[in-house]
């Protein structure tokens, strides 16, 4: 069809997570290595406003909406080459102790990096 099949947007996301995290300072692989903490999708919303096409570059936008607790959301948008909005969504997860597979807080250090985009 020449467009960016729709289930490729949620790895797009995690994309945007994952470096965002980076930028911070912190990795996934890190949280779960040295602090136990897994953070599990509970929930996306997407919202498909004009078709990506193959080839094309795209831009990930990805904002957090508050300083995350127990959980973290991120606004993501996906944008076109032509800078145009192509995606838009939301996806909130949790913080999961990987030993005991109870929910936790968010990590200390996670929210004291985060502190300063918040004040």
């Amino acid at each position: 069809m020449g467009y960016l099949y729709y289930g490729h947007y949620a790895m797009l996301y995690e994309v945007g997570r994952t470096e965002m995290l980076r930028d911070l300072g912190l990795t996934y692989a890190e949280m779960e290595s040295q602090q136990g903490v897994m953070m599990p999708v509970m929930s996306m919303d997407m919202r498909f406003v004009r078709p990506a096409r193959y080839d094309e570059l795209l831009k990930i936008q990805t904002e957090l909406l508050e300083l995350p607790g127990q959980t973290i959301s991120f606004r993501m948008r996906v944008y076109n080459e032509a800078d145009e909005l192509v995606n838009g969504g939301r996806v909130k997860l949790c913080f999961v102790d990987m030993k005991t597979q109870e929910r936790v807080n968010a990590p200390a250090n996670l929210v004291e990096k985060l502190k300063p985009y918040f004040e």
